[in-house]
Formats: structure tokens, C-alpha cells, sequence
């Protein structure tokens, strides 16, 4: 009961943070760039986005939403289309509530593919398989960001440019070196061992290739056999995403150029991962303000604005939302089990096994 009531406090000082983090944004613009905005100045921008504009915004939004289903039917063989909808967008809603609401979305995960009919061994691999696949796409993203800029010329200098380039090359070998590992078994084994060699060397006493050798056995069939929808889904989504990002920055004229879209976007990702608030609410959106302004030159009013509304289509809406895709599974569930409690014994006897 400790826990549980220490787990509430938590999440509400987290989403209070989250709040408070947004409605301050302008003091912490000007604290990290020394320049000023208003939210009447935000506000303005806001007032330019004609209808045609939030309703495609909200179209390249449902396409992200489509996208990755395909991530979710390819990790759970026998899912529909609209069974991963619902599944996302009520896991989305969760985490999005809570700092760590992972937990609670594959609870929910568990209880809403179960209600339709998988087991848990499936479940297991399905929520490991796209655990795995976004983590290694989110790595692979920082790489994209950096290449992108690159080739846009936007290093200060040699030095710099080369450095970017050893980075971004560095991350998507160590990616192709996992990636290549879950699928053949030869490679598994080497990492496995480079793994140890590598604790052993900083005097630890774990054994990393136990761990990944177990994740690859509870997956390894799976990526096998389906890593191309996975990968599909994957990069659809993210370019889907992308496209969100582009049509805000563009909305509010603080569009600085394809290639800056994409660093952005990088950034942006990353810093979802802070776990100070659900889905790094609040400070993905100071972080983005920052690089537009300080880096690409955007004046701060657009950028605050664009920022505001990227989160407000990656993270705010999805609560709602999911809300009401995890309110019509629960509605449907209880119907369908007052049909099963009213059909007649012959009826069941004969339903098909």
C-alpha cells in the first residue's frame, strides 16, 4: 500500500512538473537564451493556423497513429488493424499520464491482448520485439540528425564535421552489430562474448550474454521471420512523425531548412526519454526552442510555438484520445461478456473450438 500511494504521489509531482514545465515556458526560454517571449506572442502565432492547416496536421497525425500498427501486427502474429490501434493509443495514454508509465502500458498491454485471445508467451515477444525495435531506432535517429546537418554543410568547421561523422557512423555500426546479432546466431554469440570481456575489463561481475542471450531466445523466431513489416512500420512512423514536425514548423514559420527539420526532430525524440516527466513533457519542447533559436536562427516566438505543437500532437492528444479507445474496449468487453452470459447452453455447445 506504501508503494502503491508513494507510486501516485510520484506520478501526480511528475505531471504536475510537466504542467508547470509548459505553462513556464517562456521563463525558461529566456533563462536558456537570454531572449524574451510572451505567450501573447505564442498565442498570435496560434491564431495564423487556418482550418486546411490543422486538418493536416491531424491526417499526417492518423497516418503516424496506422503506421505503427504494422509494428504491432508484426510482433504479435493474429493481431488486427484495429486491435493495434487501440492498443497503442490506450498503452499511449498510460505512459503518457505517468514518469514511468512503461510499466502500466504493458500491464494494460497484457490485459487487452489477452482479453482477445493470446497468450502470454505471445504477449511476452510482442512487447519485447517492439521494445526492441524502438530502442533501436530511437539510437539510429541522434545518427540521421547528424548526417543530415552534415550534408547540409551546417558544421562550423573540418574538425567538427569529422568528429560528426566518426559519431554518427560509431552509432550505426554498434546498431547493425546488435541488429545483425538478434537475427544470426554466430554473430549473437560473438557479442555475447564481447560483452563480457568488456565487464570483465572494468572489473564488474556480471555476465551480459547471459541476459542478451535470453532476450534473443524469447525473440529470436520472431525478428527471424517478421523484421521486414517491423522495420517497415518502424520507418513509416517516424517519417510520419517527421512529417508532423515539418507541418508545425511550417505552420508557424519557423520551418529553418530539411535538413534542420531532421536534427530537430532527432532532438526532439531523445528527449522523450527523460523521465523527470511522462514522455519528457515540457522539456523536449524547451529543448527544441533552444536549438531553433540558438542554432538555426529562428526568431523565438515561432519556435516556442512550433515546439508547443509538436508536443501537443506527439504527447497531449494522445491522453484523450487513448482515453476513449481504452473506454470502447472496456464498454465492448463488458457486452460481450453479458452475451456470453446470456446464450443459451446449446448455443455454447456448439460455438466452434
Amino acid at each position: 500500500m506504501k508503494n502503491k500511494w508513494l507510486q501516485i504521489a510520484l506520478s501526480v509531482l511528475s505531471l504536475g512538473l510537466a504542467i508547470v514545465l509548459v505553462v513556464y515556458l517562456p521563463q525558461i526560454v529566456r533563462a536558456l537564451t537570454g531572449k524574451d517571449v510572451s505567450w501573447q506572442e505564442i498565442w498570435a502565432v496560434f491564431g495564423t493556423l487556418g482550418a486546411g492547416t490543422i486538418a493536416l496536421m491531424t491526417v499526417v497525425w492518423l497516418l503516424s497513429l496506422l503506421a505503427y500498427t504494422f509494428v504491432l501486427t508484426g510482433s504479435l502474429p493474429g493481431l488486427g488493424r484495429l486491435q493495434a490501434l487501440t492498443l497503442n493509443a490506450a498503452g499511449s495514454a498510460v505512459s503518457n499520464l505517468l514518469p514511468f508509465g512503461g510499466a502500466a502500458g504493458v500491464a494494460l498491454t497484457f490485459a487487452m491482448a489477452r482479453g482477445w485471445g493470446f497468450g502470454n508467451r505471445a504477449i511476452v515477444a510482442m512487447t519485447l520485439v517492439s521494445g526492441v525495435w524502438n530502442t533501436l531506432f530511437r539510437f539510429v535517429l541522434p545518427a540521421v540528425g547528424i548526417i543530415a546537418l552534415l550534408i547540409a554543410g551546417r558544421a562550423p568547421n573540418a574538425t567538427v564535421a569529422n568528429a560528426g561523422w566518426a559519431g554518427a557512423l560509431s552509432i550505426l555500426v554498434l546498431v547493425a552489430v546488435v541488429a545483425v546479432a538478434l537475427y544470426w546466431d554466430r554473430a549473437a554469440t560473438l557479442l555475447g562474448r564481447g560483452l563480457d570481456l568488456l565487464v570483465r575489463a572494468i572489473r564488474l561481475r556480471a555476465r551480459p550474454s547471459e541476459h542478451f542471450h535470453r532476450l534473443r531466445a524469447d525473440i529470436a523466431d520472431l525478428i527471424r521471420h517478421r523484421w521486414p513489416p517491423l522495420t517497415a512500420g518502424m520507418v513509416a512512423f517516424l517519417v510520419m512523425q517527421w512529417a508532423i514536425m515539418a507541418v508545425c514548423l511550417v505552420a508557424t514559420g519557423a520551418y529553418p531548412g530539411l535538413a534542420e527539420s531532421i536534427a530537430v526532430f532527432a532532438l526532439s525524440r531523445v528527449l522523450t526519454t527523460a523521465l523527470v516527466t511522462p514522455s519528457g513533457a515540457g522539456i523536449m519542447e524547451a529543448g527544441v526552442v533552444v536549438l531553433l533559436t540558438s542554432a538555426f536562427g529562428v526568431p523565438l516566438a515561432p519556435a516556442t510555438a512550433a515546439a508547443l505543437l509538436f508536443g501537443f500532437w506527439t504527447y497531449t492528444i494522445e491522453i484523450p484520445f487513448g482515453g476513449l479507445a481504452l473506454g470502447a474496449w472496456a464498454l465492448l468487453r463488458r457486452r460481450d461478456g453479458r452475451d456470453a452470459a446470456t446464450e443459451p447452453p446449446s448455443a455454447i455447445s456448439k460455438a466452434p473450438r
